[in-house]
């Protein structure tokens, strides 16, 4: 390690300094806590925080509500919602699979828009929705399917000494591209930015959206930049928690400890193929397996060709140990 980039790890081993419990933190718990539980439209967490949610129930082959054999936690990505799970959770419902997709804090239609709510409470807002989903749904295999930063979540929350009760996980692009691997100065404009101005907000110019294309679902990325639930201008404080949270899932991939199936496209413009592959060769027998998808991008769960993942999800919900009915190769670098 050069000198430049000696003396920025240690500036940046300070870290944003927080106090969760501090009185202008827009996500304290007001009012005392309160028992959690579920609504049809929300999730209630223990604090009393109304985190808005869509559900799509499982059917039978006629189309009438059925009793789902598998039920599925979904979690979305950066400035995204539970619109994310648009084009799946109908896909699975007609399998027999229930989705719950909540938005989570600090973005959709819920409260404190915009603002970073915390590593911590994300992963204990993941933890909490499961442990109701399966005290609905008692019979049913439970898994999280996370996509992008939900991805991060899930993978930081099922390596933590107390993660979520669930059975399966199913990591989407998984957001992995923290600190170590980004550039150095990347490094020291964001840690620089986030210390002085950590309100500001950042819109990237239009070429750098042409030349990250997130999917080649031309029709889904229109929708996208016309839904006002998403969020177009990213506050600086909430990029380095995303960096953060990124950095902490790079290296909880490999430890968790439940069935995982890793998958990434071959066009995934936003997470840099480095990042993606060096953490999904952390994944382990007999907990992981990788599935790379070479007409995938990075919202592979909305692509043209989004079935083809959302199949081989529901083929591992079933049987993890099964080949999956796309025969996607490993993830370059990848041992399972």
């Amino acid at each position: 390690m050069n000198r430049r980039s000696a003396v920025f790890a240690a500036v940046a081993a300070i870290g944003l300094q927080r106090n969760a419990h501090a009185a202008n933190d827009p996500f304290a718990a007001q009012g005392g806590v309160r028992a959690a539980h579920l609504l049809d439209d929300a999730f209630i967490a223990e604090d009393g925080a109304r985190l808005p949610m869509t559900v799509w129930s499982a059917t039978d082959a006629s189309g009438e509500a059925a009793e789902p054999w598998a039920v599925i936690v979904a979690l979305h990505g950066m400035n995204d919602y539970a619109a994310a799970f648009v084009l799946a959770g109908p896909y699975w419902a007609k399998r027999g699979i229930t989705t719950y997709a909540y938005d989570q804090r600090g973005f959709g239609r819920g409260a404190n828009r915009g603002l970073w709510p915390g590593e911590q409470r994300l992963v204990a807002d993941l933890r909490l929705a499961c442990a109701l989903v399966r005290a609905r749904h008692t019979k049913a295999v439970l898994g999280i399917v996370g996509e992008s930063m939900g991805g991060a979540v899930a993978a930081v929350a099922l390596a933590s000494h107390d993660p979520p009760p669930a059975d399966r996980a199913v990591l989407l692009s998984p957001a992995v591209w923290g600190w170590s691997a980004q550039p150095l100065e990347n490094r020291v404009a964001l840690w620089l930015a986030a210390h002085l101005d950590p309100s500001a907000r950042l819109t990237p110019p239009a070429w750098v959206a042409r030349r990250h294309q997130a999917s080649d679902n031309i029709d889904i990325l229109l929708k996208m930049g016309r839904d006002r639930n998403m969020i177009f201008a990213t506050r600086v404080d909430a990029t380095y928690g995303l960096v953060n949270l990124m950095q902490d899932a790079s290296g909880d991939v490999g430890k968790i400890e439940i069935p995982t199936l890793y998958a990434y496209g071959r066009h995934d413009a936003l997470i840099p193929q480095a990042a993606a592959f060096r953490a999904a060769a952390t994944l382990r027998a007999p907990y992981g397996r990788s599935a790379y998808y070479p007409d995938g991008w990075h919202l592979l769960n909305r692509d043209l060709h989004a079935d083809v993942v959302l199949e081989d999800t529901t083929s591992f919900l079933r049987d993890p140990q099964s080949p999956l009915p796309s025969k996607a190769p490993k993830i370059p670098g990848a041992s399972v």
